[in-house]
């Protein structure tokens, strides 16, 4: 552990003891905070050679991390502690030992914040820059550098970065520089403080430097990224754009192609008293950007794009989940949401919801060009693409139908229907599979019982002629609130062409909560699949055995 790391957890811990007599005697730090939180999450492995669960050396594997914060007036600082030993299946390998990879001190004086060390930051929709940590997916691109935001007057905001992204216990080999501004043009000129109309415009610049040092391409050092972006309110109405554009980075995502890069993104969003109305387009164009151009799979992205599909949260409509496709994508979603009166033959005694949702994400259109002369030794530009250009390729459609009503003071519910198309060679990079289509069908009720108790119970049915045919799904979960929750869940996967492969996933769970702390452990099954959130996926293995977890917070 460096100098830094231990000068942190020194201060931290007196800061801790200090707090404690500020509030009791009035001390110098009168007012000041200290608040974190710990999560360990472990698993004992147990191998099954029928659904694929390997032999795990060690048997057994744990991630855990622990945040400690401290603020006082103007200033703040804090860091996490983090622990692989070793790193759950599933998550990157190179997450294994012992460390603290995010600390940080941060103060603000006179509208100026200043932050030293590690942060998250996001620009607009983060079509150009965007940090942040994501556990179930195992990323976390935290910058390490310096943050700089001023607000000179109510209304603008200016930010400015500059640093080096977290690679696991390293840091990633390129430098980011970043500058971003943001007017709220009704609180700048006071004429249009009341105005019903509200109007917000932003603009960003990112730029990355990493050596080239390729043997055999002229690769650029310096790559630029910009942005602008603006949102209009009135009353129940939101309407935002950005588009965003990024000079040719040549890199493994794209085969190192010397094309440059441009997305848009639109969202439109309209809600009543009883009514919602949800709309957004994207189109993406070779917009990936690393700060790294040799990276790959979930390491050292810049920038985060805008997923225009919705995200399940129930096992079966999640099994096929969609990840963006930053060489190129159109993208279409709409969603509806009524609130069916009281005393209707849907609406019952208390109302209902119904939500009606679509989504589309297709091929852009693209001619090959063969420019590799015109280019000389830096390369081809790989392709051309008009802009309104749709692609035959479908990658992913998503029709789902939601209804949620109270039936009763103790009984509520929810049903869903899910019609799901999922390109398996796209999504999964595969390159002989079938195109997938799944029905899904979903009923999850929870009646509340006395003495504070209540049972809820989920059934799910997934039907496909491909992949891996039809699913069953079950779950009954007991609470008994405040402190304890049992559960017990399968899922069957009778409709397998594989007759030996006609599993029960199995998995009996027991949890007891206190205050902050959540203690759960389960034995079970977990089958092989992706897990994605935001658009951004990973891959998670069969597994079979035990497994806890424990979570606190102060």
């Amino acid at each position: 552990m460096n100098r830094r790391f231990r000068l942190v957890i020194i201060l931290a811990l007196l800061f801790q003891g200090n707090f404690a007599i500020g509030q009791t005697q009035g001390g110098l730090l009168e007012g000041a905070r200290v608040w974190g939180n710990f999560q360990l999450d472990a698993q004992y492995y147990i191998p099954d050679s029928i659904i694929g669960a390997p032999d795990v050396p060690e048997t057994f594997r744990m991630n855990a991390f622990g945040n400690l914060n401290f603020s006082w007036q103007g200033f703040s600082m804090g860091m996490r502690f983090e622990s692989y030993q070793n790193a759950l299946l599933g998550y990157d390998p190179r997450y294994q030992g012992n460390g603290i990879p995010y600390r940080f001190a941060s103060y603000t004086q006179d509208n100026l914040e200043v932050t030293l060390g590690n942060f998250y930051e996001q620009f607009g929709n983060g079509m150009i820059f965007r940090t942040y940590e994501e556990r179930n997916l195992g990323i976390d691109n935290a910058m390490d550098g310096i943050r700089l935001v001023y607000r000179p007057v109510k209304g603008v905001s200016l930010k400015g970065v500059v640093g080096q992204q977290r690679f696991f216990f390293d840091k990633g080999p390129g430098i980011v520089r970043g500058f971003d501004a943001e007017v709220n043009l009704n609180q700048v000129f006071s004429r249009f403080n009341e105005n019903p109309n509200q109007w917000i415009v932003g603009g960003s610049v990112v730029s990355k430097f990493q050596r080239d040092q390729d043997p055999l391409f002229n690769l650029p050092e310096n790559v630029a990224a910009f942005a602008g972006r603006i949102n209009y309110l009135r009353s129940g109405l939101n309407l935002s754009a950005e588009y965003g554009y990024k000079v040719n980075d040549p890199s493994t995502d794209n085969n190192f192609i010397y094309k440059n890069g441009n997305a848009l993104v639109f969202t439109g969003s309209y809600s009543a008293s009883g009514f919602g109305l949800l709309l957004s387009a994207k189109r993406i164009d070779n917009m990936g950007f690393r700060s790294d151009r040799t990276a790959s799979g979930n390491d050292l992205h810049i920038n985060f794009l805008p997923p225009t599909t919705r995200q399940h949260l129930y096992s079966l409509s999640g099994m096929y989940p969609y990840a963006t496709q930053p060489n190129g994508e159109i993208g279409l979603l709409g969603e509806l949401t009524y609130m069916l009166p009281r005393e209707t033959f849907l609406g019952g005694p208390n109302g209902a919801t119904l939500t009606l949702n679509y989504s589309r994400a297709n091929a852009i259109g693209k001619s090959p060009l063969n420019d590799t002369t015109a280019i000389g030794q830096r390369g081809t530009k790989g392709y051309a693409s008009d802009f309104f250009s749709w692609g035959e390729e479908l990658y992913f459609q998503d029709f789902n139908l939601e209804y949620s009503r109270r039936f009763n003071r103790n009984l509520r519910g929810l049903l869903s229907y899910a019609f799901i198309t999922y390109n398996q060679n796209v999504i999964e990079g595969h390159i002989d599979h079938d195109m997938v289509y799944a029905h899904i069908a979903i009923a999850d009720f929870t009646h509340r019982l006395p003495n504070r108790r209540s049972i809820r119970w989920e059934l799910q049915h997934l039907a496909t002629q491909q992949d891996k045919g039809n699913w069953a799904m079950a779950l009954a979960e007991y609470t008994i609130a405040p402190h304890w929750f049992f559960s017990v869940s399968d899922q069957y996967n009778y409709g397998n062409d594989n007759k030996d492969l006609r599993i029960h996933y199995l998995t009996v769970g027991a949890g007891y909560n206190r205050n902050a702390n959540r203690f759960s452990l389960s034995y079970g099954k977990q089958r092989e699949g992706i897990v994605c959130v935001g658009g951004v996926c990973r891959q998670v293995p069969a597994s079979n055995g035990f497994m806890l977890s424990v979570t606190s917070s102060f």
